[in-house]
């Protein structure tokens, strides 16, 4: 066991007046098993980047460990599995890579194989494997879930509830209950460390909002009732004031005057102090502004058919026949392991679908809206971006705004945006767009865990019709009204 020492950590990108990092000091054990969590553009992976010495900053970054990154780039994917895995971890047996891969669920038979022919899931759990068998180094894993279907995910986090010494990137809160012991939180205000899984850590957050909340409520109260005091004050002291003139025993009257004075010294204080506490309330609360959609509504009850439908490519068919109806108001997730041809599946109902077997048949006049799932087409302006795409400029803003996104990322490349802006942009895209039919592949993947409640939110109030891939099994819970597994 060590200790990684953080002291007066201050950091901002070049060209920037926006701090990432101010005076930041804080200790973190070694043997943690540390949740990393914070809104979109908050600091996290910068963080982790700062850890690795990758970045100049002001103040000192102290340890005795040596810092494995995931995820871990694979220059050539087009090598067997075991040799790459044997780079990563030179002095790891096979018999230990076998280990690990029962472990997480991996086949035998992975080791043997060109690692590019593993789907992304196995990719995933393969590095890890490697990683966590360099015995002695901290792992700093930036979100590694994304690419994970909902059994891999609990693979993956029993798997990680067994280890130590990591730091997790995680928006997924089941997730990070199933494998962390400690939560450090990139708050609008502060950073915070906190013994304890994320439901802990998000009702202890909460609870702290509704006690700064009363107290701000009862402190606005105390200053409106001083005010008053405060002007009833004045009006007497202008009446004692108006009645020394004339009057017999002026001692008396000024005798009185400075008494008066005296308590509007002390309300003026009195009200200086309460609106200095308010001041340090409510510094850390994060808001969910309400999203509106308006969602077209169509004539026919039944949007979609699918019978027997399986996309196919050249090696065949890459995912089972699938046969169900979408009707007027479902909100249908596609359920199945990675790479079993789900978002191909969506792709069946847009404007140039791949080749499939079986049929689909769309209801006439219907209007889509997509959310693919890869962002990294996104480049240029937010100006230009509307525009391309024929939205409403200031709605458009106006729902990344909601969206905890700050007046001076509109000034930005979309290209210099971190992977969950990226996705807002798309899903504010969408949200922008009036359609009969709603298609998300895997909307929330790097989007913070408040955007996500915003997002359930908005489709239980606005009940679109929807067709998503999403493997948080909490959002998909919330949100799915049918399961199609594959």
């Amino acid at each position: 066991m060590s200790v990684i020492t953080i002291e007066h950590l201050s950091f901002t990108y070049p060209g920037s007046y926006d701090p990432v990092f101010d005076d930041v000091s804080i200790q973190l054990d070694t043997a943690w098993k540390l949740g990393l969590i914070g809104r979109n553009g908050r600091g996290k992976t910068t963080l982790l980047q700062l850890l690795q010495g990758n970045y100049d900053h002001t103040g000192t970054i102290t340890h005795s460990v040596q810092f494995d990154y995931f995820p871990y780039p694979v220059p050539d994917k087009t090598q067997l599995t075991a040799d790459v895995l044997e780079a990563l971890c030179p002095q790891a047996e096979p018999w230990q890579f076998q280990r690990e891969f029962a472990a997480l669920s991996v086949p035998e038979d992975a080791l043997y194989r060109p690692f590019e022919t593993l789907s992304n899931g196995e990719q995933t759990k393969a590095l890890l494997a490697a990683l966590f068998l360099n015995e002695g180094h901290f792992l700093l894993i930036d979100e590694p879930t994304n690419h994970l279907d909902l059994r891999a995910r609990a693979q993956v986090a029993a798997y990680l509830k067994r280890k130590q010494g990591f730091i997790l990137v995680s928006h997924d809160r089941d997730f990070l209950d199933g494998c962390v012991d400690h939560i450090l939180s990139l708050n609008r205000a502060d950073i915070q460390l906190q013994s304890g899984n994320f439901t802990t850590w998000m009702e202890n957050f909460q609870r702290q909002q509704d006690y700064e909340a009363a107290q701000n409520d009862r402190l606005k109260k105390d200053v409106k009732r001083l005010k008053q005091a405060a002007r009833r004050t004045q009006q007497w002291s202008d009446k004692v004031e108006a009645s020394k003139t004339g009057a017999y025993d002026k001692g008396f009257v000024g005798h009185k005057a400075a008494k008066m004075m005296k308590r509007a010294k002390s309300i003026e204080a009195r009200q200086t102090a309460a609106l200095e506490q308010a001041e340090t309330l409510l510094k850390n609360a994060e808001t969910a502004d309400r999203l509106k959609l308006a969602p077209l509504r169509h004539h026919a009850e039944t949007l979609a058919r699918f019978r027997d439908a399986a996309v196919c490519y050249d090696s065949g068919p890459v995912s089972p026949p699938v046969t169900f109806d979408l009707q007027r108001g479902d909100r249908v997730a596609l359920d199945g392991p990675n790479g079993s041809g789900k978002s191909s599946l969506l792709k069946l109902l847009l404007t140039d679908p791949p080749p499939h077997t079986g049929t689909v048949a769309l209801a006439s006049g219907l209007t889509i809206s997509y959310v693919p799932q890869d962002t990294g087409h996104l480049q240029g302006s937010l100006t230009a971006f509307a525009r391309t795409h024929h939205l409403d400029e200031s709605l458009f803003k106006a729902i990344l705004r909601k969206m905890d996104f700050e007046r001076v990322q509109f000034e930005k490349d979309l290209s210099d945006y971190s992977a969950g802006q990226k996705k807002k942009v798309l899903l504010a895209k969408s949200l922008c767009e009036s359609a009969h039919l709603y298609i998300w592949d895997e909307p929330l993947n790097y989007i913070d865990v408040y955007s996500r409640m915003q997002l359930e939110s908005l489709l239980l109030e606005f009940q679109p019709t929807l067709l998503f891939v999403e493997h948080d099994r909490a959002f998909r819970d919330a949100v799915a009204t049918k399961v199609v597994s594959f």
